[in-house]
């Protein structure tokens, strides 16, 4: 299993605005979460590791590569897989079909689109895009972040609309990854019981800076966490 990723100092600029500003951290290994307040900056950070947007400042290192030297095709060839809040499913495509096509960006064999495909359970399932269910749709997007030998896995917010049966689903697939495949996954979500039962480690965003980094469960039950999602300084008596 790979890895410990390892991130110093990352800063973006955009005009006079800092959706990161000095963020460094490090996680180790398995699956990680990712989490804060809406515009906290996560997606940005995301962007950042897959290459869509360029720091201003900072190293992204993971497990002694350099990944900021690689442009987002190299990345895909090295190992990199995300996926997005808005999904990438193309209606007019089947299942397999989206995948494949998916897995052409990273070198995957025949042979490991199969093994992702009967990974999420999608073997037989012939329908298009268009005629998949939601949860059916996350699980193509899961089958494309695996297929390929994957070394760095970024979920989306992979649980966004899904009812609590296909959530327990998709934590069961989460927890596998790291396993099965022998990647680190990064996972974004606000599902917090989502993020407390799959993520090991867990690192808090706030206005673009790091405020919290360490086991989950301890992170989420710290007051200025709780005070970053709530947006108020009084929560000892929240509920």
């Amino acid at each position: 299993m790979t890895g410990t990723l390892t991130v110093e100092g990352l800063t973006v600029v955009y005009g006079g605005v800092k959706p990161l500003n000095q963020v460094s951290l490090v996680f180790e290994r398995g699956v990680c979460g990712l989490v804060g307040p809406n515009g906290a900056g996560k997606t940005t950070f995301f962007n950042v590791l897959s290459g869509f947007a360029v720091p201003a400042a900072g190293r992204v290192d993971f497990d002694g590569q350099d990944m900021l030297v690689m442009n987002a095709a190299k990345r895909a060839r090295w190992g990199l897989r995300r996926t997005f809040q808005q999904e990438q499913v193309i209606h007019t495509l089947s299942a397999w079909d989206n995948i494949r096509l998916a897995a052409e960006h990273t070198g995957a064999r025949r042979g490991e689109i199969g093994a992702a495909v009967t990974f999420v359970g999608l073997e037989g399932v012939d329908r298009v895009g268009s005629e998949l269910t939601m949860l059916e749709r996350r699980l193509v997007e899961i089958a494309k972040a695996v297929c390929g030998s994957p070394k760095l896995v970024l979920l989306d917010e992979p649980g966004a609309g899904l009812d609590a049966a296909e959530t327990e689903k998709l934590i069961g697939l989460i927890s596998r990854i790291p396993e099965e495949f022998g990647a680190m996954v990064v996972l974004v979500d606000h599902d917090m019981d989502l993020v407390s039962t799959v993520c090991g480690t867990t690192a808090v965003l706030d206005f673009g800076e790091v405020i919290a980094l360490g086991p989950t469960a301890q992170v989420l039950a710290s007051r200025e966490v709780r005070k970053a999602y709530l947006g108020t300084a009084d929560v000892e008596g929240a509920a």
